[in-house]
């Protein structure tokens, strides 16, 4: 089996590449991503392309399945950047599978797409995916999910797969999130439990995760199963502010949402973190995720709670971990992450 991987240079796409090349089902991989990698993974050679303007099709004929997972979460200050890459990109990502007459598709949506919807229990697959509005990531994602529903309209003949995964964290991608979200402000060596001394406690605040290797083990499980649809994916438990203040030998302290909001508004204003307030909004709205459907007919389950896959993350985030992909290494940020600062934390691709 051939099989090509769209954005398989970041966080998912390179636990997904070797998950692929450990199975004995998968003879080759082609890992597509703007900037060629200086990492080997067995089966697999990587090729140069950007979803928004590359030729797709010659890189997708004579595949058994395309794995698209490349998204852009950078600039936030320029949302019509994002959705160039993200909406357009995956559209020309759908067409080029189409024209390929490639049989089998797997996308990355995410629980960002969801509608807002219960913290005390999960939903299903078939709650709707209208998004939040007003965060652009889960527009985006929400949007992709409608060209998915006329691709699969016009196209019966492909197979589609939609993984609509929590937090996915891995020490390896600890540079990586760190530069996207949090930015070039934040100590590293400092964040360690003994030294957070508390955890905001804000309504709602409750969201899953899971590791970065369960993510590519389901993804393998999707391209070489005949399965169809979305599947939620999330490890135990379901994390808090208790779970956090656990994790981090923290004491809660309450916050309203409107005040941890007009925070992160200043600050995000400011450039001093790439993370836009409507982040913290999507997170207080998506609902928590059922996933028994991916365990009984993926035969899908996590090697990692949630909380080892943060736990992980965070003694990255301390070695400023990553791996030798331009995505997830250390050095993209420049010496003492002058190109973070360069870039205006957000302003710029």
């Amino acid at each position: 089996m051939r099989v090509v991987v769209v954005g398989a240079t970041g966080n998912v796409g390179t636990s997904t590449v070797q998950a692929l090349a450990a199975d004995s089902r998968v003879t080759s991989i082609l890992g597509l991503a703007r900037r060629r990698p200086a990492l080997k993974i067995d089966k697999t050679r990587w090729a140069v392309a950007d979803v928004r303007e590359t030729d797709l099709v010659p890189h997708f004929r004579g595949a058994d399945a395309v794995v698209h997972l490349a998204w852009l979460f950078q600039p936030t200050h320029a949302p019509m950047v994002t959705w160039r890459a993200n909406v357009l990109g995956s559209a020309r990502v759908f067409m080029a599978v189409a024209e390929a007459g490639v049989p089998a598709l797997v996308y990355a949506s995410s629980v960002g797409a969801y509608s807002p919807g219960p913290k005390d229990r999960g939903v299903t697959e078939t709650w709707p995916t209208h998004g939040w509005p007003a965060a652009a990531y889960s527009r985006e994602k929400s949007y992709v999910e409608r060209l998915l529903d006329g691709f699969q309209t016009d196209h019966p003949h492909c197979r589609v797969v939609r993984m609509r995964p929590g937090l996915v964290f891995k020490r390896e991608a600890a540079a990586e999130q760190r530069r996207l979200v949090a930015g070039p402000f934040l100590p590293s060596p400092l964040m360690r439990p003994w030294l957070i001394p508390v955890v905001p406690d804000i309504p709602r605040l409750r969201f899953q995760a899971l590791h970065a290797v369960d993510a590519g083990n389901a993804y393998r499980l999707a391209v070489l199963q005949d399965v169809r649809g979305p599947f939620n994916l999330a490890a135990e438990p379901v994390i808090g502010a208790d779970e956090l203040a656990d994790l981090l030998k923290a004491r809660k302290v309450p916050v309203p949402a409107r005040g941890a909001r007009a925070v992160l508004r200043a600050a995000w204003t400011l450039g001093m973190v790439p993370a836009s307030p409507d982040l913290l909004d999507l997170a207080l709205h998506i609902p928590i995720m059922d996933t028994t459907r991916a365990r009984a007919e993926l035969g899908w389950s996590p090697t990692h709670t949630g909380m080892e896959a943060m736990r992980e993350f965070l003694d990255g985030l301390r070695a400023d971990a990553g791996m030798d992909t331009p995505p997830l290494a250390p050095r993209t940020s420049g010496p003492l992450r002058l190109r973070e600062l360069m870039t205006g934390v957000g302003r710029r691709p």
